[in-house]
This record gives structure tokens, sequence and C-alpha cells, in this order.
């Protein structure tokens, strides 16, 4: 570790060595010494983590630690290697120092004179990490001798004096600043994931602005930060339950501090400065340590006679007011989580006996305590409405009332936080305030909204009935929303008689005004006001997904303006996004409050049920009686969407939505994932989805509906001159770069959502438009593309998709809980879609995959990362070959996944005539063909899909059917590759190529090397026929679902929707009609409404296996007629002789006939691919030589299969109520064998055979041809004509 330190110091005198010099410094050179830098400081903070487990797991000595012990006074400033000292240091203390683990009490004293008795005589260079290391080692150090018997426990020592000494040397140490640097280090140890003012300020309060070493510790790893603080907790276990005198010093010394300072006159320079603050930071440390890691808070409520619980007990009594604070930021720290609120909400119960509204302070802090300052506080506000404007004292000495006043802003600040916290984490606490018989707390909230009141302490109310809206019912929202609508509607006379009206027609509506402009002033009123309306309107507990209830009482507000929530939707978006953040001057609370103000479009967004809509045109359910809002139209005008959606057509709206989406990008690369920044973005980001999302629906059908039942007092806000998101997009193109890059920034939810909009806008026809004029540096003329290339961003896009296609063995063995594994089918998702949207022209998808766009054409640059085969398109080739999709004989979903989205975008390209050269050429040149035939699995019973054998009867319900269809698919990409391949390589004349072809369609791949390899043959590639489709069966709808209409839901040509939205949409249509049988009373007996929700979950099943049986059905055909298409080209390409052609064909007959013979008595639709195969390989059959050829050595193989073939013909034709067009190909097969059978000179007996297997198939046959000669449509009459024509000479020849 110090040779990394050295390493990294002669880095950085060696940059400023070069700024002292003034040379310039290229861009290059900055980002190789950060890169080095990077590298150094993770290896030197891994280092130290193996150090810290090394010491827990007794793989030190005492010389270990006196080595560190040496080498850390050395360290001369803050750093990021300093920081990693900081668990190596408390791992040793804790091993050494504590009785319970592996040191000796004789090697611990000796590392007490060696830690303490030269705190004085040696400071450290950081005498504040000094400080802070002697703290931790007294708190170990002083469990030696807790339970000592009498004398000493080494001659001649001194336990009262040694004692003594330990006091004074942890108070020296205080002095130093110990709790300063362990505080400044705990309190950096988390991110900032959400701005939290409170506990911001009260850090800074106790650390008094110093010791802020924000850069080092929170440029740590996440996991590191954890280790840290598991360092930290038996330090503050230690200190607790070894120095329990200490503590005890620490409150008195401070009360006997404060009671002066407050005693003191104004000249006497009162300050809390002067205030020690120990024991505040004490439990700041412990806040810190224990926030939001639920196992390690368990210890404080485990045993309730644990020294830790006594602390609680003792710390929670007589507090002041930066005491109180400083509590109340541990209790929550330390009830994160059901359990640990829900121990806290028991622990404020234990003293919460009646009390008067005055409390003394010396009892100690309850729900009694604090509900009874906040209704003497609010009664104050009711009674008084100035009462609560904080008083401003300028002189002169308090009285002991005013010294022992609870209801301080500050202190009820501290309560309404600690209430707020556990009533968000535990039910128990809930259920208890909101049947408390004394105290309304929604009330009570309310009240302390006062404009009043500080604008902290507002927030705090507004926090509080957010807390209490937690997994909140539909009858506690509606009346949270009448109180809020009411206060912020009910005029107040002094209000109003200084408010000027303007427009305004009502007091009410004044009001209104009047509160939405106070609320407007501040960040902390504002922010807090809109996270309520955000939880307000999202939905309620019990919520099926059905969303079909507006979020409010649906005539909320209807007694003096139009009812509905639009004010609430205009204040959060012409106020406050619009006006008020632009002003916010803290970067960290700007993105906060926009944060929250995205988290409510979302959610206004989010919870609008299109499918409604859908429905009420496309089925029979009455969906104006199914749903809990009174009327169809009614949801669709009062719902919060359709104001919303007004509001992000706003060009203002719009230029802040784009703004928040516009970020430095090394900005957010270097952001953690959990940052605000990040958040923020991603919200952006979710919410244009949504827009792209609905904004059809909005255009077309809602808005509409607005409009004509509005009255004119509605003020319009959205641009009429754009007609689509899209319009907005076109005139920011920075929005497709951003979202390029921030694809491959690995973040995995901000990369997936970041495709997601990138693919719905990079398909869109209006921004793929050719630009005015391709220039040199933009020479594509499609705008999307030429966004990228403007800056040159486009090969750092193709980079990151590149390094984001890579896997390894990690993510393998993840599976889909791999971040890399999801942001690859999310990227080949985006891929697809882009290729299949816009086939016919260059889009974004071809300039990611390596093509090089000009115009209306692509091309290869000769010496880009294509040519090279580097691109993407190699890395989806190489996905698509060798990526493993299964293990230990089971081949699992996830992994067929992703390689069926590989195989089908080369699908794709190869399809297309803009991309079929070039992707051919490609394939070809890395041998493509080989590699896959090489992995091709055979299926049969056995085989193992996705956790099911193919035999399973649960197969058909079950992602295995999906498997199955995937591989299906790709063995239909191969088989039709493979043709294409052949007839090029035939096309091109190379004959080497060819035989190599052919080779592995026969079973053998020659490899470069020459190595022969086996493979699947194209014989053993028709197992798929050997498992048959099973049939869902009936549908098992009953009475109340049976006249329901699914054919719009159930359209097989609607492929686009996909069987999750076409799931959901049926599972809404069921959920609807339960609603309108219960609304109408026919479902009142609940085991009726039971085995009602058991027939719909087992539609749903049969839906889904209904689904899989189509698709299923579907790429069999497709593989089918692949198969067929091959092997028909084999058979005419082979090189072989006549002998070696006949062989062929009579393997490829005897693999098809008994497929034929099966699927043609059911008329199936695999028995005409299947005839029409049979019918090509006759008439490449020459049956003189191959007839002669058998008979020459002894056999009548072909001559026994050609007429098997002839009898399954004539079985065919003579089904009653055939498929024509299958008569028609066993005509065409009838009639090639009986006329080459003439032809051929067969013999007597064979001849004979023939005419007694047509007399014995009967007169039926001959009526049936006949009939198809006489009156048949097309070529099936024409057929039958010449398979008439060949009986008659066969008949004529025999004479019958």
């Amino acid at each position: 570790m110090a040779d990394i330190e050295r390493w990294i110091r002669r880095l950085d005198e060696r940059y400023q060595g070069t700024l002292a010099l003034g040379q310039p410094i290229a861009a290059e050179f900055e980002d190789i010494m950060s890169i080095q830098q990077s590298s150094l400081r993770q290896e030197h903070e891994s280092l130290a983590a193996i150090a810290t487990y090394l010491i827990k797991g007794s793989y030190t000595t005492v010389d270990d630690f006196l080595k560190l012990l040496e080498h850390l006074p050395t360290i001369e400033r803050w750093s990021h290697a300093t920081v990693h000292y900081v668990p190596v240091i408390a791992a040793f203390t804790l091993y050494y120092g504590s009785p319970d683990h592996g040191g000796s009490l004789r090697e611990a004293r000796l590392l007490h004179k060696r830690i303490v008795d030269t705190q004085e005589s040696s400071l450290w260079a950081l005498h504040d990490l000094q400080a802070a290391m002697s703290t931790w080692w007294l708190a170990e150090y002083s469990g030696w001798y807790l339970e000592q018997q009498l004398g000493s426990p080494v001659q001649g020592a001194d336990l009262e004096g040694e004692a003594q000494s330990r006091s004074d040397a942890f108070f020296q140490a205080l002095k130093n600043g110990a709790f300063h640097c362990t505080l400044s280090i705990c309190s950096q140890a988390y991110p900032d994931d959400s701005y939290d003012p409170a506990r911001t300020g009260m850090t800074q309060y106790l650390l008094h602005d110093n010791h802020q070493l924000s850069a080092e510790v929170a440029g740590t790893n996440v996991l590191f930060r954890e280790l840290l603080l598991e360092q930290m907790e038996p330090f503050v276990d230690s200190f607790i339950s070894n120095m329990p005198d200490t503590l005890r010093q620490f409150q008195s010394s401070e009360d006997d501090q404060r009671r002066r300072i407050l005693g003191a006159p104004q000249s006497a320079a009162r300050s809390t400065f002067e205030q020690d603050l120990h024991l505040e930071r004490f439990l700041a440390i412990i806040a810190f340590t224990f926030n939001k890691r639920t196992e390690a808070a368990e210890t404080f409520w485990a045993d309730p006679d644990s020294n830790l619980y006594g602390f609680l007990q003792w710390a929670s009594k007589r507090q002041s007011t930066p005491r109180v604070g400083a509590f109340c930021e541990m209790l929550r720290a330390i009830s994160w989580g059901e359990e640990c609120a829900t121990a806290a909400h028991h622990f404020l119960l234990e003293d919460s006996s009646a009390t008067g509204a005055r409390i003394r302070r010396s009892s100690s802090l309850s729900w009694s305590q604090i509900l009874s300052e906040l209704t003497l506080y609010t009664t104050k506000i009711r009674d008084n409405p100035t009462s609560g404007r904080p008083l401003i004292r300028y002189g002169g000495k308090p009285s002991a009332g005013d010294i022992d006043e609870p209801e301080s802003p500050l202190m009820l600040e501290c309560y309404l936080r600690l209430l707020t916290h556990i009533c968000a984490e535990s039910s128990i606490a809930r259920t208890w305030l909101t049947t408390h018989q004394t105290f309304n707390v929604v009330d009570a909230m309310i009240t302390l909204a006062d404009v009043s009141v500080p604008p902290r302490l507002q927030a705090c109310a507004f926090a509080t009935i957010r807390a209490m809206l937690t997994n909140k019912s539909p009858e506690f929202s509606a009346q949270v929303w009448s109180d809020v609508d009411r206060w912020a509607s009910t005029p107040t006379p002094s209000i109003i008689a200084t408010f000027r009206s303007g427009k305004s027609t009502t007091p009410t509506v004044c009001m209104e005004e009047v509160t939405f402009e106070a609320l407007s002033k501040t960040y902390d009123q504002a922010n807090e006001f809109v996270s309520l309306l955000q939880i307000l309107v999202s939905p309620s507990t019990g919520d099926i997904g059905l969303h079909d209830a507006l979020p409010f009482p649906e005539q909320l507000g209807a007694s003096y303006r139009m009812a509905g929530i639009e004010p609430y939707v205009d204040f959060v978006f012409g106020k406050i996004l619009v006006s008020m953040v632009s002003l916010v001057e803290d970067p960290l609370q700007a993105r906060s409050l926009t944060n929250n103000i995205l988290n409510f479009a979302e959610t206004c967004l989010s919870t609008f049920n299109e499918n409604l809509v859908v429905l009420a045109n496309k089925s029979t359910v009455s969906v104006d009686t199914a749903i809990e809002a009174s009327s169809l139209s009614a949801y669709a005008r009062l719902h919060p969407f359709s104001r919303v959606m007004e509001w992000m057509f706003n060009d203002r709206v719009l230029a802040s939505l784009f703004a928040v989406a516009r970020q430095d990008i090394n900005e957010v690369a270097s952001a953690s994932p959990n940052s605000p920044l990040v958040f923020t973005l991603l919200r952006a980001i979710e919410v244009m989805n949504r827009i792209m999302d609905l904004q059809s629906t909005y255009l077309e059908i809602v808005r509409p509906i607005v409009k004509l039942q509005s009255s004119g007092h509605r003020q319009a806000v959205l641009n009429p001159t754009l007609a689509s998101f899209e319009d907005s997009v076109a005139s920011n193109m920075n929005l497709i770069v951003d979202l390029s890059l921030h694809s491959g920034l690995g973040n995995q939810e901000l990369a997936i959502n970041s495709l997601k909009l990138l693919e719905k806008l990079a398909s869109s026809r209006r921004l793929n438009a050719s630009s005015s004029a391709a220039s040199r540096q933009q020479p594509s003329g499609n705008r999307l593309i030429g966004a990228l290339e403007k800056n040159g961003d486009l090969e750092r896009v193709r980079t990151s998709f590149i390094l984001a296609m890579q896997y390894d063995d990690r993510e393998l063995e993840l599976g889909p809980t791999a971040p890399g594994y999801t942001i690859k089918t999310v990227m080949l998702d985006f891929l697809i879609h882009c290729l299949t949207s816009l086939p016919d022209r260059p889009n974004l998808a071809h300039a990611m995959l390596g093509y090089a766009c000009i115009g209306s054409t692509l091309s290869i640059e000769p010496d880009g990362a294509f040519a090279r085969q580097t691109s993407l398109l190699h890395s989806i080739i190489r996905m698509a070959a060798e990526y493993p999709v299964g293990s230990e004989g089971s081949i699992e979903a996830w992994s067929s996944s992703i390689r069926h989205k590989a195989v089908q975008i080369l699908s794709i390209l190869r399809g297309s005539p803009l991309t079929h050269a070039l992707t051919m050429a490609e394939l070809q040149s890395v041998d493509f063909l080989f590699a896959m035939f090489l992995r091709q699995a055979v299926f049969t019973p056995e085989t193992i899909l996705d956790g099911l054998f193919m035999r399973d009867e649960r197969f058909i319900y079950a992602n295995s059917a999906v498997v199955f269809e995937q591989h299906l698919e790709q063995r239909s990409f191969l088989l039709e590759y493979a043709s294409s391949e052949l007839r090029l390589v035939a096309a091109e004349g190379s004959p080497t190529l060819k035989a190599r072809i052919l080779s592995t369609l026969f079973g053998s791949t020659t490899m470069p090397d020459g190595v022969q390899l086996p493979n699947a043959s194209i014989f053993d590639l028709l197992d798929f026929l050997t498992f048959d489709v099973p049939s869902p069966g009936l549908s098992p709808l009953t009475k109340i679902f049976t006249d329901l209409d699914f054919t719009n839901v159930l359209d097989p040509e609607d492929d686009a929707r996909g069987e999750a939205n076409q799931l959901q949409m049926v599972e809404q249509l069921l959920a609807l009609r339960l609603n309108e049988y219960r609304k109408s009373g026919n479902l009142e007996d609940p085991q009726e409404q039971e085995k009602a929700l058991l027939d719909a979950e087992g539609f749903l099943t049969f839906f889904r296996a209904q689904k899989h049986v189509r698709a299923l059905e579907a790429v069999r055909l497709r593989t089918l007629q692949a198969w067929a298409n091959l092997l028909t080209l084999v058979v005419g390409h082979c090189d072989l002789d006549q002998s070696g052609r006949a062989s062929l064909i009579l393997q490829a007959l005897q693999t098809a006939t008994p497929k034929l013979e099966r699927y043609a008595a059911d008329s199936a639709p695999e028995a005409i691919i299947l005839a029409k195969l049979v019918q090509a390989l006759l008439f490449q059959v020459d049956f003189g030589s191959s007839v002669s050829s058998n008979r020459a050595r002894g056999g009548g193989m072909v001559e026994d299969r050609l007429f098997h073939i002839f009898r399954t013909a004539l079985r065919a034709i003579n089904i009653p109520d055939g498929d024509v067009n299958l008569r028609e190909v066993f005509y065409n097969i009838c009639f090639r064998y009986l006329t080459s059978i003439a032809e051929s000179g067969s013999s007597a007996s064979r001849q004979h055979n023939i005419t007694q297997t047509i007399k014995t198939s009967g007169k039926k046959l001959i009526d049936i041809i006949c009939d198809d000669a006489y009156g048949g449509s097309g070529t099936c009459r024409a057929s039958a004509v010449l398979f008439l024509d060949a009986l008659a000479a066969t008949a004529k020849a025999e004479k019958s």
C-alpha cells in the first residue's frame, strides 16, 4: 500500500511539474493520468479491504499492527489512500484492543502505551486521525477492566489511576478532533442519493464546517464504504458498554455549559459553539453508522436488557434542543424496515403516560411528549394565526419558561421527521396514529401548513402526511385530498384583505392562488408539497393494475371551480418546473425538486389506462358501468393524465425536460447510480417514454373529449403547432446523441430506458427524414445519423455498444439477473425494432452495426471496424454462433433468448435488399454456416427446455414452449441461409467451398486446419416433426365470460403488441367483466367470486397456451419449408454420380415419406410441403438407371420405396373432403410415377402390383379424379387429367 501511495505521489508531482513549467497538456495525457490514478486508487482500496478481512480472520500478529502504527504518522494529508486505512485501523483496534478477540491483556497494555501514552509527545501529521484512533482504541481497551477481581491483573498496576488516565486521554482526544474526524468519515460514507437539508445542516453544525472529506470517502467503492461502516459498529457498542461514566460526564458537562450560556446576557457572547456537543456528535456517529443498515440496527432492539437498548432509554431523557435533533436522527437511522420501525414505535410508547401540554424536559422522549407538543403548537396556530411565527429575541435574559420552551420550531421539526420516518416504515405505527382517539394527525399537519408557520416546519408537515399515505386505502386518500383542497382554498380574512384579486372571481379561488403562490416561494415547501401530490395521485392499495378509478374524489373542488385537480397540476408545472426550478441556486436542491416533479408526471401518465378506451370500442363489456369512475368520459377528462399531457406539449416544459436530459456525459458516467443526477436524468427519460407511448391516445381521443366537455375558463397551455412529441425532438437532436451515449455507460436502468426511448425515436419516419443536404462531414443524409456524426460521437457510441455485447463467465453464472444480460437484451431489441420498422432505408441501427450510411445506400469503410471484423455486427454474429444456451443438459430460456435475438438481426439483414449482399459476404468470411451447424442440437422427447421435458404435459403452458419456438426460428434461419449460401457458391463456381458446405450438410465439417468434426446432418434436422404440438383444449370460459369477444386480442396477425401486452389486455377485459357483475349485484356470494377469479386465471393460462400453440405451428411450417427447399437444392447441386445421386434421393425419400404418410391422413399443412418435396425429388430420379442399378445389386429398394410413395399418394387422394391443393400435388406424384415406370420398362410383376393397387382403391378414387378433371379449378384440373391419362395408359398396357 505504501508503494502505491508513492506511485500516486510521483504521478501528482509529474502533473504539477508540467503545469509549473507552463507546458501545454494534451487531452490524451490528462486521460492517461486520470486512468492511472484511478486504477492505483482502486488497487489501494482493494488491498485495504483484503487487509481488513485478514485482520478479522486472525491472520495477523501484533507486529503487523506495530508496522501500521509506524506508517500512520508519516501520512501528511487526507486523501483517498488515507481513508482506505480507516477500516484497517478499526479492525486492528477491535482485534487487539478488545478482550473478546484474539489479543492478550499483556499485548493490549503494550499497544496502549504505544497508542495513547505517546499521544502528546508524538503527534501525527494528521492529529485528528490520531485522536480518532485513540478513541476507537480506548473504547475497546476499557473492556479489559469492566469486571476485574480484587487486585490488579498486572503486578504493580494502579487500576484506578489507569481508569482516570484513560478518561483524561479520551477527553484530550476529543479536544484534538476525534469525534469531528469520525463523524466526518461516517457522514460521507453514503453518497448523496437524496437531498436531506436537515441532516446536512445538523452535520455541518456539529462539525463547525471542518473535516469535510466528501471527495475522499464518497469516491470509494460502495462495498468499501459498507466495510468501513461495519468497522465502526464495534466502536459504538464498545464505547456504550465499556465507558458509561464518560457518556454520563458528556451529558452533565454539556447541560452545565448550556445553562451557563442561556443564562448569560448577550454581551457575554452567548454562542452554541462554546458547547462541547460531544454527546450530540456521538449520536450523529451512530446515526450515520447504522443508517439504512437494518441487520446492524437490529442489535439495538433485539434485547431490551442490552447495553444498547439501555443507552437509548438513557439518551432519551433530559434532552436539550440540539440533543433532540441528534437523538431523533439516530432513532430514525436505526428504525429502517418494518421490524425496526415497529420496535422504535414500541420504544416511544413505553413512556407515553398522559401528561399535560407543558412537559418538563426531564421526561423521556415519547409519543405522548411528541403529540402533546404538536397539539399545543397547533392549538396556538388556530387560536392566534401569528403565534406560529418564529420568535426572535434581540437581547435580555430569557426566563426559565423560555429556556424550557417545548414548542420551538426546531424541536418540532425533529419530532416530525421522526414521526414521518416511523410512520413510513411501520404499518403498526401508522394504524396507531390513524386511530388515535385524541390526536388527528392529518388535521394537525394541515394546521402546521399555515402560512404563518416557518417554511421548514411546513415542509415537515407535508412529509408527515405523505408518510401517513404509505400503502393508503382509497377512502383515506380521498379524505386527505378533501382536507388538502379545503386547506388550499379556505379563505383567510387577513390574506384576502391584502391580496389583489386580479381576474379571480371568488374568495376560494383567490385563496387557492395565494396558497400556491406562497408554496412556490421556498424550496422546502415546494419540494415536499410536490412529493405529497405525487403519492396522492398514485394508486391505492388493492389496485390490481386496472387503474380504472380516479385518484381523487370526482367532485373535488366542484363547489367553487371545475372539478378535478387541474390547479394542482398547473401549480407543479406552471409555477414550480417552469418558474421556480431555474431560480434555485443549490444544484442538489434543484435536482431534488426536478426529480419530484418528474415523479409526479410519470405517476400521472403511468396510472392512466389507455386500454379502457380500446376495450370500450372493441368488446361487449359496458366499460362505463364496469369502471370505478362514474363514466369513461369522466375518467378521460378528469384523470391528471390529460392535463399533464397538455403540459408535456408546452414549449417551456419541453425546454425544461430536454435540459434535464442534457447532462455532461462524463459527469453522468462518474456519478453513483443512486445520485440525484442519475435519478433525475432517468426520470426525465421515463417521462419521455410515456409521452411517446401515450401521445396518440391523448391527441386522438382524450384531448377532443376534454375540449368538448371543458368550460371556457380552462386555460390552454400546449403549443398547437406541435403535432407530436417527435416535432419537439426534431429541434433538439442532441437528445439522440445523449441517449446513445447513456446506453453505453453500464448503468442498467439508465441504459434500458435510454434504449427504449431511442428505439421509439429511431423508428419515427419524421425523424428519419433526410436532412436538407448531406455534407462531407455528414454524408449519411439521415437526420439521426447526422446528429451522431456531427461531433464525431458515432464511433464512441459504436464502441460502447460493442463493449456491451461482450460476455464473460460471471455474466453466464448470474444469468438473467446480470446487468450485462439485461442491457444486451434491450440493445438487441432496439436493433431489431429499427431494422424492421425502416427496412428500406439506412437508419440508426445500420450505423450502429458498423455500416457506412451514404445517402440511400450502405457500404463498408475500408479501414473501419467493419473491415477489421470488430464491428457490432461481428459481435452479434459471434453471439449468434457461440453464446451458450444452457448447462447440465437443459436449454435455458434466458440464454436462448439472447441467441435468438442475435439470429433475428442476422435474418433481417440477410432478407433486406439493402443489406443482403454485404451481410452474406461477412457471414461467409467468418465461416458462420459451419459454426452454426457444429452447435445445432437435435431434439428428442428427452430434451429439457427451461426445466421441462418436451414430453411433459406442462410444456405448452410454460416458457419451455417459447424456447422451442425460438430454436425452430433459429433452425429456419440456418436452413434458409444454407440455401442462399449454396446458391451463391454454385453461381460463383467455387467447387471447393461447395464441397465443404455439402460435407457439412451430410454430417461432417472440415475445419480450416483440415480436422473433421461431426455435426447434425440435414436429415437429422427434421427432428422437430417428431414432436406434436398439443392442443390446449377447449376454452374454459364460464357463463360470466361466455359472451366476451376476444377477437381483437387474439388476432394472430397482430404480433406487434407482443404476448405480454395481449395478456394484459385479456386480463383487464376479464377484470372489467367481474367488476360489471359485482356492480350489478350478480356476484355477491364470496364463493362465486372466488370461482370467477379461478375461471379468469384458467382462461389466462389457456390463452397463453393457445398463443404458444399458434406460434409453434407457424414456425414449424416455416422451418419445414426451409428444410424442404434446402434438401431439394442439395439434391440438385451435389456432384455425385448417378448411383450416388440415387442413393441420396432414396435417403431423402426415406426421411420424408413416413412424415408425409402421417400428415397426409389429416390433410395437415405439413403434408403439402412434404408432398411437394417428394414431387421435386421424383422428378430428379432417373427411373431407368436407378431401377436397373438396383436390380444389378440384387435388390429392389428403390422400386419398393417409389411404389410405397405411389400407394401413399393414392390413399391421400381417396380421403373424403381432402385439401384440393394437396390432391393436386399427389396427382403429379402419381403421374410422374406411372409414366416413369412405363418408360423404364419395369417388370411385369411390378406393373401388375400397380394395377391391383389402383383397383383396390375402388371406384371412389376414380370418381374423385374424374370430378377434379371435369370441374376442378386451375392447375388441379390439369393434373387430374394427366393422372387419368396415365391411368388409362397403364390399364391399356395391362389390358385391364
